[in-house]
């Protein structure tokens, strides 16, 4: 554990300089948005004297220097400012909403593993068959349908011909109250109160964003797996463990696939990171209240604060996940170790 934990420790300390060049590129850049906070803050009938008023309280007449001072001592106590749009504590708002994606994506990313990984894998086994089209044909509907068309598509037909889906509005329907909050996510905070009506509701309301977003992450997953399983049969071992009369199985799952998991984990920890900060379209088809269309939201009104935050947030989970990766690859195979060196 030793060795473990000092390797852990060094993963972090490499991410500092990365999260300070986050922040300061991040503070650079929304001081580049146009529009004025200030002017916006104050409304559309305030006069200049209101509107110097609050860029003064808002600290935005002073130097770029002295702001980018006054935002590191702010983070340096936790806080990450105060949304101009909303009125309300980034942090409080960034901690309501994440666990709304962070369920979406989640949900979405185990329904696309549940189809990619075994597709993959049957596609790299009978290459040229049917299988091995079908997943062609998955990987290029994927990577070409934009997710705002296919989550229109999938509304208007289950919702709108079928009527077999809940009305797209939201985490849960206006007949469902709120599960009391634990975690955030609605269907664990639901299970834990033993309230399985609001859990199936909101598993309900999960399916088509979800689908959604599915189809999206689907096509680089079995991509990958397909490429790693040839890879891993053609490979020497394989043909080794095979003349030895190993049994199929046991080559396919005890060696190739074991070794293929490798740049599966890989890409998985790469979609996860961008469709966490990239599923606003779908957030915006499903009115799904999420950090993704908080920070458009606050871009088009040049928030600096809650643009910042989502930033620093997104980069803060990177950084994690990141680390959860390194920590996995030693799982899979101990080759890579967790050993400082």
């Amino acid at each position: 554990m030793g060795a473990r934990g000092t390797a852990i420790g060094l993963r972090i300390a490499q991410a500092i300089p990365v999260l300070f060049g986050v922040i300061v590129i991040s503070f650079l850049l929304t001081r580049a948005l146009p529009g004025d906070p200030a002017a916006q803050f104050a409304g559309a009938m305030a006069t200049e004297e209101s509107i110097e008023q609050v860029r003064t309280s808002l600290g935005l007449d002073k130097p770029l220097v002295t702001q980018f001072g006054l935002y590191l001592g702010q983070l340096a106590r936790g806080d990450l400012g105060q949304s101009v749009s909303t009125g309300q504590p980034v942090i409080e708002e960034l901690a309501s909403r994440l666990p709304a994606s962070l369920e979406l994506t989640l949900f979405a990313l185990i329904l696309s593993c549940a189809v990619a990984i075994p597709l993959g894998v049957l596609a790299a086994t009978r290459p040229g068959s049917w299988v091995d089209q079908l997943c062609r044909l998955l990987v290029t509907a994927g990577v070409s349908l934009p997710t705002f068309f296919t989550g229109i598509v999938l509304v208007y037909v289950f919702y709108y011909l079928l009527g077999i889906a809940p009305s797209p509005l939201g985490r849960l329907d206006f007949i469902y109250l709120d599960p009391p909050h634990v975690t955030g996510f609605f269907l664990i905070d639901a299970a834990l109160a033993g309230d399985w009506e609001t859990w199936f509701g909101a598993l309900k309301q999960l399916i088509l964003p979800g689908l959604t977003l599915a189809l999206f992450t689907l096509a680089p997953i079995a991509r990958m797996t397909r490429a790693a399983m040839l890879s891993a049969l053609s490979a020497d071992y394989v043909r080794t463990a095979r003349a030895a009369g190993l049994a199929p199985r046991k080559v396919l799952y005890g060696y190739a696939f074991r070794n293929a998991l490798l740049p599966v984990v890989t890409t998985l920890g790469m979609v996860f990171s961008f469709v966490l900060g990239a599923n606003v379209l779908v957030e915006k088809v499903f009115a799904w209240p999420g950090i993704g269309s908080y920070a458009v939201e606050a871009l088009v009104v040049s928030d600096y604060a809650a643009v910042q935050g989502f930033v620093l947030s997104m980069a803060l989970l990177f950084v994690l996940l990141n680390l959860i990766i390194d920590l996995a690859y030693s799982v899979i195979d101990p080759r890579f170790g967790t050993s400082a060196k």
